[in-house]
């Protein structure tokens, strides 16, 4: 146990496994909820921090996330950060999405980039700390390491996140009780609520009647040094077995590396220090779930959700044997998990089920697409180019500056008047040259743009690293594989005046070659074939024109890191958004989507397909 001071960051579990953080105002919001205790009824509705929050409540006993209107429960957690890390001053980091709004980066990734940021540095890589990104501080952009696509980055100043001191544990784990209860069976309904209910039944039924209290519900052993609880400074309430200690902390004695509590806690019927905000000391006031009647339940669940119900979020309807009616959803909730644990037959209404693919579809209902050849397209190797060599290329879009403005080269950081900075290979142009681009005009080193190019695809063209205006054709490292695409009678959501165009791309796994990041090692291609839908209309049949040209040029797949499983060396997605869900949209790639045409078209354009590229493949 050491003492230290510390702020504490309140983070949830999203469906790709990353602990996302909440804005210091809604931190603020759950601490405040959590210390008050008992009285403020365990559970915290994030509208009244933040009104785009308002679907959400959080279950303090449980820790997890609720959202009212789609019945989605997720972890979530209570961190410790040192109090001079970004947290601890307010920093936010953040980078610009498709949409053109701003995502605030994962915790530790922003600490990593104002930790550079502060320490000067011109850039930060943060592949070490798992993500292929570069982050240039002179253009506050974020550079895809494969890629080069860059986006914009910025720093704002927001609240401090709240402060808490005490005594902290030393050990990589909090203290688990003998009596924690065993993991449920697995119910025969996978729902997110009936998850929840067997879970309750499960650890109501091992407790047996009595008081109910929380408890960590799996933690290794511990050190008996580290087996007591933490204690916090006067007045804060929050148990540590909600929370996660991360980073170094400043404590009295040296301390550093990073420490983690259990953060899902399971009823247990012994009392205990890390009891969380409503255990308390319940011995005389709480009886155990299995000892209420209906009466007992009902009128504990209105009164837990008295401050729920004053926020004011649609009603959702709520099925038992009696009939249905609509109720409200902080109270259908925590009156179906309470009843159902007293084995009363109460449950929420199911969240909409993901769609992927249509109905099945017999072969004679596939319909060749008007207007385009053929229904199948294969790609094979790339096909090595000969003759020119870099200087000759770069010699067609450039223009020699004999007096080079005051500014820097953005890809050396050097000053233009000054030699290049480039410390690779060295290419055979003197490294003082200067030249401008021809369409944008954007002065760089002649050095640089030669490294660049000898760095990339060498397929002929160029792309600026400012602004990314491409000269030439621009091809990708796509491997070999095969598009298909026909029209199916099935409508998407949004779009019933039309049937569907569907698109099967099937790449197989292989080795990698030279236009690749690890020549020679095998790659894996995950998911395979994979299905995505256009609308069989006339902006349809145009995004699908030119995903024909983008598939010719290898630029629909490249070889890298996944960002949503984290594996290397796989086939992932190149820059250019498909929809893949048919009769849903709950992962955000399906219908209705009223503005995925047009945004596919600008992502299309950003790689050089336009409708002029449609001409240049019949030339």
């Amino acid at each position: 146990m050491l003492l230290a001071s510390a702020v504490v960051v309140w983070e949830w579990l999203n469906e790709h496994g990353r602990w996302r953080p909440y804005s210091p105002a809604v931190s603020h919001h759950i601490e405040a909820v959590a210390r008050a205790g008992p009285r403020a009824g365990g559970s915290v509705v994030l509208g009244q921090a933040d009104s785009r929050l308002a679907p959400y409540i959080i279950d303090l006993q449980s820790m997890h996330q609720f959202r009212q209107d789609t019945g989605t429960i997720r972890p979530v957690r209570r961190s410790y950060y040192d109090p001079s890390s970004a947290p601890g001053k307010g920093v936010v980091w953040e980078w610009e999405n498709d949409s053109g709004s701003w995502t605030p980066y994962d915790m530790d990734v922003g600490i990593t980039i104002q930790r550079a940021y502060e320490k000067q540095h011109p850039w930060v890589d943060l592949s070490a700390i798992g993500f292929c990104y570069v982050i240039d501080f002179a253009t506050m952009g974020q550079i895809n390491r494969q890629t080069q696509r860059k986006r914009r980055v910025r720093r704002r100043l927001d609240m401090v996140y709240p402060l808490v001191s005490g005594t902290l544990p030393k050990s990589q784990s909090w203290p688990a009780s003998p009596g924690a209860a065993a993991a449920p069976p697995v119910p025969t309904c996978a729902c997110p609520q009936c998850l929840l209910v067997m879970s309750v039944k499960a650890t109501v039924s091992a407790a047996g009647p009595g008081t109910a209290t929380l408890q960590p519900r799996k933690a290794p052993p511990v050190p008996p040094a580290a087996a007591k609880a933490p204690v916090l400074a006067p007045g804060a309430k929050v148990p540590d077995s909600m929370a996660t200690v991360r980073g170094s902390l400043k404590p009295l004695a040296a301390q550093g590396g990073r420490q983690q509590a259990t953060s899902t806690p399971a009823l247990s019927s012994a009392s205990s220090a890390t009891s969380p905000p409503g255990a308390g000391s319940a011995k005389a006031s709480r009886p155990g779930l299995s000892t209420l009647n209906r009466s007992h339940l009902q009128r504990l669940a209105i009164a837990q959700s008295r401050v729920l119900i004053a926020s004011g979020v649609p009603t959702v309807p709520v099925k038992n044997l009696t009939g249905s009616s609509p109720v409200n959803p902080a109270l259908a909730g925590i009156t179906g998990i309470l009843m159902s644990a007293a084995g009363l037959p109460v449950c929420l209404t199911r969240p909409p089920k993901l769609v992927l693919h249509p109905p099945p579809v017999s072969k004679s209902e596939i319909q060749s697409i008007p207007g385009i050849s053929h229904t199948c397209r294969k790609t094979t190797k790339k096909q090595a180019k000969k003759g020119k060599t870099p200087e000759e290329v770069l010699k067609k879009y450039l223009q020699k500056v004999r007096h080079p403005p005051d500014e820097d080269c953005t890809i050396c950081m050097e000053r233009l008047s000054a030699p290049s900075g480039y410390k690779g290979p060295q290419p055979a142009v003197k490294p003082d040259l200067v030249g401008k681009l021809v369409k944008c005009g954007h002065v760089f080193h002649l050095h640089c743009l030669v490294a660049m190019y000898n760095n990339g695809n060498k397929d002929g063209s160029l792309q600026c690293p400012t602004c990314k205006t491409i000269y030439g054709v621009k091809t990708g490292t796509q491997p070999p594989g095969k598009m298909e695409y026909h029209i199916i009678p099935h409508a998407l959501p949004g779009h019933s005046d039309c049937k569907t165009i569907r698109i099967i791309y099937n790449i197989p796994p292989g080795v990698q070659g030279p236009e690749h990041p690890n020549p020679g090692k095998s790659f894996t291609a995950r998911g395979f074939p994979r299905h995505c839908y256009l609308p069989d209309s006339e902006k349809g049949r145009k995004v699908l024109k030119l995903l024909l040209v983008a598939w010719d040029r290898r630029l629909i797949f490249a070889i890298g890191t996944s960002s949503t499983t984290g594996e290397s060396d796989t086939v992932i997605w190149n820059e250019i958004h498909h929809k893949t869900e048919f009769g849903s949209n709950l992962t955000g790639h399906g219908y209705p989507d009223i503005n995925y045409l047009d945004n596919v078209l600008a992502e299309l354009a950003a790689q050089g397909i336009t409708e002029e590229s449609l001409v240049q493949e019949k030339d």
